[in-house]
Order: structure tokens, then C-alpha cells, then sequence
């Protein structure tokens, strides 16, 4: 079974600009993490936390 933490600390003590962009990079890289998860997922394991396969995008979109 995976864990996925949803509760993770913001990247470091940064601010103004370089402070976004890290931020920016940590959830565009937790929203691929989680994608990959969720399609290395047969779709019965999908059903049973009660997604299809066409939820991974809405899940975790690709921005």
C-alpha cells in the first residue's frame, strides 16, 4: 500500500520570486508523482478508492 502525503511543509524559508518558483516546482513535481502513481494502478485497485481512470487528471493536473 502507498502513503502520499498531503500535509508537506512549504520548500524551505524562501520568498519574493525564487520563492515561488520552488513552490511552484514542489507541487508541479507532487502532481507527477501522484499521476504516476495513481496510473501504475490496475483499474479494479482505481474502483476500490472509488476512481476511474479518467479522474487522474482532475486529480493531478499536468500544469
Amino acid at each position: 500500500m502507498s502513503v502520499i502525503a498531503t500535509n508537506r511543509p512549504a520548500a524551505g524559508n524562501f520568498s519574493g520570486l525564487f520563492g515561488a518558483l520552488v513552490n511552484a516546482f514542489v507541487g508541479w513535481n507532487d502532481a507527477r508523482v501522484t499521476r504516476n502513481a495513481l496510473n501504475h494502478l490496475t483499474d479494479r485497485e482505481l474502483d476500490d478508492i472509488g476512481l476511474v481512470r479518467g479522474d487522474i487528471d482532475s486529480i493531478a493536473p499536468r500544469n
